[in-house]
């Protein structure tokens, strides 16, 4: 497998994602007391889109996407924005929402099995132990829902749906690059995947109209304009940069920062199997990402 350096502003990207993304999942209990998930769906992914674009207006930013470019958009949002807020919203109703939480980040492994199996991306021994080790930590972490997934078994199924489409929807993207700008191109899927968004929260939102209280209101304003704009642009920009197989592990420490989130926000357990599957993330996430010492020296041997 041929190396490909990680570029510096990949690693800090990397590290606002896992903050925003990490600490976004104990938000959704008050962002849903008093409006439907549909509805906190659809208002986030409208004002996110609209914040996105209109930041990129003010940088000078062409809007205009080529049309030859609207297919693919069309089927990565689908797959990932759609796909992956529908079925983890019901995965997070029918079982807790830290085990859908797992569940949905499965996501790195089915992004670098299917990128393995269908897109020619060959795995040497380090990404084979790092995914052995993300797989690993996801096992340890789904071990405490067991029960959950027995009495709920349709949760268990929605939660890995929803990682599988946002693989498949990254994987698109990584397959026919979109050549606009990341904020252009993650504006445009938020304000696509709200149509959807917006068509089920009138169905089987909440019926009536309300104006919710200003906590409510602020935490949705906030997962609007920092998790779900700064994180997905953030994320756009890692998949432009890095391999498939690595931009998929290296969202894999979110589940980490979760439930370190968990803990302090809700008093969520974390304890030794939670403990050694950040261990794990950790191996895995420095296994991807880390130059080999073959690659690191060859600069420092040609220099001679």
């Amino acid at each position: 497998m041929p190396q490909h350096p990680i570029p510096p502003r990949a690693l800090v990207l990397l590290a606002i994602l896992t903050l925003v993304w990490g600490t976004n999942w104990p938000l959704f209990p008050y962002a849903v007391r008093e409006v439907s998930v549909w509805t906190f769906r659809a208002v986030a992914v409208t004002v996110a889109g609209i914040a996105l674009l209109g930041v990129a207006h003010l940088r000078g930013q062409s809007l205009v996407v080529p049309r030859r470019y609207w297919g693919t958009i069309a089927g990565a949002t689908l797959c990932y924005l759609v796909l992956w807020n529908i079925a983890s919203t019901y995965a997070a109703v029918l079982i807790p929402s830290g085990q859908a939480a797992i569940l949905g980040f499965t996501m790195p492994l089915w992004a670098a099995l299917i990128s393995w199996a269908f897109l020619g991306e060959q795995l040497n021994g380090r990404m084979r132990l790092a995914i052995a080790l993300g797989a690993l930590a996801v096992g340890l972490l789904m071990a405490r829902g067991a029960e959950a997934y027995v009495r709920a078994p349709l949760g268990f199924a929605l939660g890995l749906l929803a990682g599988l489409g946002w693989a498949v929807g990254t994987l698109i993207l990584k397959r026919r690059p979109v050549a606009v700008p990341a904020l252009v191109l993650t504006g445009w899927q938020l304000l696509l995947a709200a149509v959807p968004t917006s068509i089920g929260a009138l169905v089987l939102g909440d019926g009536h109209w309300f104006m919710p209280t200003w906590q409510s209101v602020a935490v949705i304003a906030y997962i609007a304009l920092v998790p779900m704009s700064i994180g997905n642009a953030a994320w756009f920009a890692i998949v432009g940069m890095l391999p498939t197989n690595v931009a998929g592990l290296s969202s894999i420490m979110v589940p980490v920062v979760a439930m370190i989130s968990g803990a302090i926000v809700h008093g969520e357990p974390l304890g030794p199997l939670q403990w050694a599957a950040m261990a794990c993330c950790a191996g895995g996430l420095s296994l991807a990402l880390m130059k080999p010492a073959a690659a690191a020296s060859a600069p420092a041997a040609a220099r001679k």
